[in-house]
């Protein structure tokens, strides 16, 4: 009995002190008797800091139907990145999983910028917030905050803070920007894909290569994979079939810094080669940089390439004249969901593809290989009028695959590839071009 009225004792205790700790599938939702009306929130960054209030729902229409809601002013004066974050231990205390890593928050407008949500640690460490554009104005809408690529990193283990930017607005504001919120939920996610066998060896010599990150190649020294320049996006490592794969999580962007200005041109490099795997990523943007900064993008997703690694090889020459390739001292991705990454080198040639200069195909082209018949080794040559991804196999008369000679992504162009057969028996063999829509089969005779 003594047992049970202390447990009562203690139950009545926390709840009359409001000290009830959030289950992480609870939404705060300011709400009497629910959970943030009562808990103590501290505004920053604001110019005056006016606080926050819990008021009742200016416009109890559309999706939101509360009766109370949070009020935040975002003053002309203040900071972009000016927001309000409860107290610590308000929350509970939470580890990022697959239950909870899923935010979302109700906002109301009047104008079009970010929101931000971050969490952070008792000792007040924090992963850089993540950050999502209302695209409604005066009218409640739903934002959705995909933390699932966090899950597992140490700083949000123990988490007992939430931090809100109702209005990061890098522009700057015009005027004072009165921002309502309300209804934040955490529930599951679907699982970030990840890829089950490593990226394509690379072929080429080392001596042909300037390597950033690849377990085929000694890598430049000193190269910074993870420079602290403000980013969102987790990096982390893995093992795929023992090769180390790089994975940019919840993917802003993310730079690289070589911890030297190289030379690219008196060394040679005439590429610039990736290997990546889109788990969900719908932009991925790559960016040489030279002192100034000076930099230069190039788009690397193609429409609907996901879940498969794809290669590509990309000519220094579009990073020109933007980027001085003398100086070449940082790289840069940019774009959203999780990306793997490996086999990051400069290169003089394209894999084992030789590129002819100067050459604009008008239609894509797959030539007859020479010489044919041919003894072990023989040469076929495509042509590109734009780029694509491209592959290039080998099969026997049965069909099956004998090789893949290419798997990447080209640019226009028109290219050379050799087919080594010493080890393969004498027979009549097809080779498949597909690039696109466009597909082409042709054979050959191998003699021994």
């Amino acid at each position: 009995m003594k047992n049970q009225l202390t447990y009562l004792f203690v139950l009545l205790f926390t709840l009359l002190s409001g000290e009830i700790v959030l289950g992480q599938n609870q939404p705060i939702n300011f709400e009497s008797g629910g959970f943030g009306a009562n808990w103590t929130w501290a505004v920053f960054e604001n110019g005056t800091n006016p606080p926050l209030e819990i008021i009742p729902n200016p416009d109890p229409s559309g999706i939101n139907t509360s009766e109370t809601v949070a009020k935040f002013t975002a003053l002309q004066s203040g900071n972009p990145w000016a927001g309000t974050e409860c107290a610590h231990g308000d929350i509970g205390t939470f580890t990022l999983d697959n239950t909870n890593s899923i935010v979302k928050i109700m906002v109301w407008k009047s104008v079009i910028s970010d929101v931000g949500i971050k969490f952070a640690l008792p000792s007040g460490a924090a992963l850089p917030e993540i950050k999502v554009a209302n695209t409604l104005t005066n009218q409640w809408e739903e934002l959705t905050f995909d933390f699932s690529a966090r899950i597992g990193d140490p700083n949000t283990v123990g988490q007992d803070q939430i931090i809100i930017f109702p209005d990061f607005n890098l522009g700057g504001r015009t005027q004072d920007n009165i921002i309502y919120f309300d209804n934040i939920t955490f529930s599951g996610g679907n699982p970030i894909a990840e890829p089950t066998v490593h990226a394509p060896n690379p072929t080429l010599p080392q001596s042909e290569v300037i390597s950033i990150f690849s377990g085929a190649y000694t890598t430049l020294p000193g190269v910074n994979l993870n420079p602290n320049w403000g980013q969102a996006t987790v990096v982390s490592f893995l093992t795929i079939q023992g090769d180390t794969t790089m994975k940019y999580g919840g993917l802003n962007f993310q730079g690289t810094e070589l911890n030297q200005n190289l030379n690219l041109v008196s060394a040679g490099m005439q590429y610039i080669h990736i290997d990546f795997w889109n788990a969900n990523s719908t932009e991925l943007n790559f960016f040489l940089i030279s002192p100034g900064p000076n930099q230069q993008s190039v788009a690397l997703v193609p429409p609907g390439a996901t879940e498969q690694w794809i290669s590509v090889d990309i000519p220094l020459s579009q990073f020109q004249p933007t980027v001085n390739l003398t100086e070449v001292f940082q790289l840069m991705f940019t774009g959203n969901g999780t990306i793997y990454l490996d086999n990051i080198y400069f290169s003089t040639m394209i894999s084992d593809v030789r590129e002819f200069p100067n050459s604009f195909p008008s239609d894509f082209v797959l030539e007859q290989n020479y010489p044919n018949p041919f003894n072990p080794s023989t040469n076929i040559r495509f042509s590109l009028p734009e780029a694509n991804q491209v592959t290039l196999k080998v099969y026997d008369m049965l069909g099956q695959e004998v090789v893949t000679l290419v798997n990447e992504f080209i640019n226009a162009g028109s290219y050379e590839v050799t087919f080594d057969a010493s080890n393969l028996p004498t027979g009549i063999y097809t080779y498949s071009l597909t690039a696109g829509d466009f597909q082409s089969v042709k054979k050959m005779m191998l003699i021994k």
